[in-house]
């Protein structure tokens, strides 16, 4: 069944335009021959009504006598002025009973026979139709007036058309219009046949549904790949965006249809057109974006016909490879702080081995109560599970270190909102609280650190009784490269911090407390951009 229905394009483009071809010949035929025979008809009547008054004007009609008719000069007349008209039948008709007709033949009826009257009473000029053993015939009616007073009628002319040579007529120009119709059918079959091969050959033989079907499937890998995508014709005209390619580059789909020199005039994509070459991993500088690119020609039938180019942004990429190192440092965290608790557990156990009871039992408490009071902070004060994880990786780091790292005790905090992830607290909270600890750990210092969601903006805190920043230095901490320290390959963990909060729409503070020492203070707001933007 449903064989029946999957018809091909071709057979539809040919079956519409047969259909199309056939309903217009027919409708254009029809009014053809309607309005032809009105026409026809009409003339007819008008050839009819003048010759029969071109008849009825002769002055001869108007004064006859019965030797004009028997000399045959009446007869000649009416002869001459039937084959003129090319009318099939004349005939003369007096009040008095003399009749003259063309060709000549018993009239059997006289001037006051009814089909007579309009003419003979009223002096009309009229048609009407009779019929014969011939079969129906047209006449011209047309009084003729005497001679000597114009008022008189003293008789009548008629000239008169057979209807079945009228039709005869009319078929062979239906003839002539049939055998017109079927060459335009025969020509718009064969011009039918060549469009849907063409439009075949265009769409490479494929059908609606499966075009249909190859639409859908690209739409969809458009949207799921993150990497950009645009195409060019062969003309340089931009002709395909993907939603990732609008958001690196700045631009929508009003770009469509436009010169890619005029909209995104460094991509190379028109060089690639000239050349055919393919051009891969090209690292580029594109609206202030630093690009990996990949560019290849599109060829059909050995000619390239437009250029598609892909990219992914390195800057994404070198975020990704410092979320990674985050949660590298992340994952070292947990392993300096399984380190520390194991050391303790050997002194402990060192300890009991010695007997020295009283010292162990000191020391369980000491760090019985240092982990209470922590916990107590961090697990009923704290209750984010994120952060709570990497607070207690740093613990264990800063222990390791020899430094203490304590969490205020006015701390508090509910849950980071949904779009804050757990790999932007890795980059915000980690690389401060490493800085610090890195700061004071040759000094056995201490690191506090500070967290509250009171009001509209969630508050982190990170501090330390180092020697401080420099003044000189504070404007350009965050800059790509610039650290405090003097080693090399630093000064990228707080420029990832302020890109960090740049895309949170934060803000960072820095400053020295009272007794040297710095102070780096974070402002997230609890409401992203878009929400705002949506109240």
């Amino acid at each position: 069944m449903l064989k029946l229905f999957n018809i091909t394009l071709q057979t539809k483009i040919i079956t519409l335009i047969l259909t199309l071809i056939v309903f217009v010949i027919s409708v254009l035929t029809g009014m053809f021959l309607y309005y032809e025979a009105k026409d026809t008809n009409e003339e007819m009547q008008k050839l009819a009504i003048q010759a029969s008054r071109t008849l009825s004007l002769i002055p001869i009609m108007k004064d006859v006598s019965h030797e004009d008719v028997q000399s045959g000069s009446m007869q000649a007349i009416t002869q001459q002025i039937g084959n003129q008209a090319g009318a099939n039948y004349v005939l003369i008709e007096y009040k008095d009973g003399l009749n003259i007709s063309y060709p000549s033949y018993e009239v059997g009826h006289s001037a006051f026979d009814p089909e007579n009257y309009k003419a003979i009473v009223f002096g009309g000029y009229y048609t009407i139709e009779t019929k014969n053993e011939l079969g129906h015939i047209l006449w011209g009616k047309a009084p003729i007036f005497a001679e000597n007073n114009g008022q008189q009628i003293i008789g009548v002319a008629s000239v008169g058309f057979l209807k079945n040579e009228i039709q005869q007529s009319m078929n062979h120009k239906l003839l002539k219009t049939l055998i017109i119709a079927i060459i335009v059918l025969i020509v718009g079959i064969f011009g039918g046949v060549l469009l849907a091969k063409s439009i075949r050959n265009d769409i490479m033989g494929l059908e609606p549904h499966e075009i249909a079907s190859l639409y859908r499937e690209r739409n969809a890998i458009l949207k799921s790949v993150k990497e950009g995508i645009i195409a060019i014709d062969n003309k340089g005209f931009i002709t395909l965006l993907n939603n990732s390619a609008k958001q690196m580059l700045g631009i929508s789909n009003e770009s469509i249809n436009k010169p890619i020199a005029e909209i995104l005039p460094n991509t190379r994509m028109l060089r690639v057109l000239d050349s055919n070459m393919v051009e891969s991993d090209d690292e580029m500088i594109i609206n202030n974006r630093v690009l990996i690119v990949n560019r290849m020609p599109i060829i059909e039938n050995g000619k390239t016909v437009g250029v598609v180019s892909s990219f992914r942004d390195k800057t994404e990429i070198k975020k990704m490879v410092d979320t990674l190192t985050e949660i590298k440092n992340y994952s070292e965290d947990l392993r300096a702080q399984t380190h520390e608790f194991t050391n303790k557990l050997y002194v402990l156990s060192g300890l009991l081995q010695l007997q020295q009871y009283e010292q162990a039992i000191a020391m369980i408490q000491q760090e019985t109560n240092q982990l209470n009071f922590q916990n107590d902070i961090l697990f009923n004060q704290i209750k984010d599970p994120k952060l709570q994880a990497i607070l207690l990786g740093k613990i264990g780091r800063a222990s390791e270190k020899k430094v203490s790292l304590e969490i205020d005790e006015n701390s508090y905090l509910t849950e980071l909102p949904g779009h804050i992830s757990i790999t932007d607290c890795i980059i915000i909270i980690g690389n401060l609280i490493d800085n610090a600890i890195d700061e004071v750990m040759q000094d056995e210092g201490i690191v506090t650190f500070f967290v509250t969601d009171i009001g509209n903006d969630i508050v982190f805190e990170v501090s330390d009784n180092g020697k401080g920043i420099p003044n000189d230095k504070i404007s350009k901490l965050f800059e790509k490269g610039v650290s405090s320290k003097a080693e090399k390959n630093r000064g990228f963990g707080l420029w990832n911090v302020k890109t960090v909060v740049d895309k949170l729409s934060g803000s960072i503070e820095v400053t020295n407390g009272k007794n040297n020492g710095a102070i780096f203070t974070v402002f997230l707001p609890i409401k992203n951009q878009i929400d705002k933007e949506v109240d």
